[in-house]
């Protein structure tokens, strides 16, 4: 099953038991329809019928692994990706920002291609249009689908009826509480421990296993070298479209959000004064006074890290932050990261929370992820390149 590392070895996985009812017929089982969803056996990869089963949705049964797939959020659509499937996409959250954004990362992998741009952008998705993307399979976590206006279980079970099965898990992210009228029990899973059952979906396990082994390198280089709790710096992640309007997150909370984090165990700076994902102001920031300020999205093309920076040392307040004034605020990706992001991410953050101990994190101010000298790498990208590709 799926190997472990950091994301659910330092976190334990738990279970959510509610009182209601049990998600509907179609979302427990494979359903026939326009998809590869019929009804099926045990998992087979010689084009027999197979079950994979996920939270919340149960045990799906699939006649063959899906060719077109509807995905939500963006680490369901880095899994297909990672797996080889990235073509396979026919939606995503944000598909132009978020290509660009992977592809930063993506340059580092010689003779990988990624291409997200044009795909329907699926945050507040439409039934109807479901039915016109017609896609194989729903990578997407109908729990959290279902806390929109627009959707409720009768919707859910028909596109699982007659479309394609619901396949996917997002409540993980933060923890996060589903509704109580959702399903009997909502089980939390690792970034890669769900990226295992996703391989699964996909029959792609022998892809899966070679890129777990590389990210449980990855983790044994940092457990190894890691400082003692009280030599570790005091941290925050912040996202922002400007400096007026700053987003904060806990780099302690559980959940995959914190997967290129937690497994370096830094500090909170609130030191719980703060709640996650709240807006704000340079006072609060002053106060917490982090030694490392995390930038969200700051790799993304179209954002100005330099001016953010810069905005940063030239505000009276902001200027006396101990990261600003050491210039310490760094660049960073996205929190809804899949596997291939999570190990170029994990690779960045040790470098900007430990750079005596893993190297320095280029100063970075536009363009792809930075060149990094072959014996500072924590992973090997012609490796993980090959593996995408198919070459095994």
């Amino acid at each position: 099953m799926p190997h472990g590392g950091s994301d659910s070895t330092l976190t334990r996985r738990e279970v959510v038991t509610y009182g209601g009812t049990i998600a509907g017929a179609g979302l427990l089982a494979g359903c026939s329809g326009s998809g590869t969803n019929n009804a099926g056996d045990d998992a087979s990869g010689d084009g027999e019928s197979y079950s994979v089963s996920i939270s919340p949705m149960g045990e799906v049964s699939f006649d063959s692994p899906p060719e077109t797939v509807f995905t939500r959020l963006t680490h369901h659509a880095d899994m297909a990706f990672a797996l080889g499937h990235g073509d396979s996409l026919t939606a995503m959250h944000a598909p132009d920002y978020y290509d660009g954004l992977w592809n930063q990362y993506v340059e580092r992998l010689p003779g990988v291609e990624l291409d997200w741009t044009g795909l329907y952008s699926s945050w507040k998705p439409s039934k109807e249009k479901l039915y016109a993307l017609d896609s194989d399979v729903h990578l997407a976590d109908p729990a959290w689908i279902g806390v929109q206006d627009a959707w409720d279980r009768d919707d859910l079970d028909e596109v699982a009826d007659s479309i394609s099965p619901w396949f996917g898990n997002s409540l993980s992210d933060t923890h996060q509480e589903p509704q109580v009228d959702w399903v009997d029990e909502y089980e939390y899973y690792g970034l890669w421990e769900q990226f295992g059952i996703v391989a699964e979906l996909f029959q792609e396990q022998e892809r899966y296993e070679a890129l777990a082994a590389i990210h449980d390198e990855v983790i044994a280089t940092i457990e190894a070298d890691l400082p003692a709790e009280s030599e570790r710096p005091t941290a925050v992640m912040i996202a922002a479209a400007d400096i007026d309007e700053i987003y904060t997150y806990l780099v302690d909370e559980p959940g995959f959000l914190n997967a290129h984090v937690r497994p370096f165990g830094p500090r909170d700076a609130y030191e719980g004064t703060v709640e996650n994902n709240t807006v704000i102001d340079f006072e609060t920031l002053l106060e917490a006074d982090p030694d490392v300020i995390l930038h969200l999205g700051g790799m993304e093309p179209s954002t100005d890290i330099a001016a953010r920076r810069e905005a940063f040392r030239d505000d009276p307040v902001a200027s006396e932050v101990a990261a600003v004034q050491n210039d310490r605020v760094y660049a960073q990706g996205a929190r809804y990261q899949g596997p291939i992001l999570n190990l170029f991410q994990l690779e960045m953050t040790a470098k900007q929370l430990y750079p005596d101990i893993f190297g320095e994190w280029p100063s970075y101010e536009e363009g792809p992820y930075p060149e990094i000298p072959d014996e500072e790498q924590l992973f090997d990208r012609q490796r993980v390149a090959d593996i995408i590709n198919g070459d095994l």
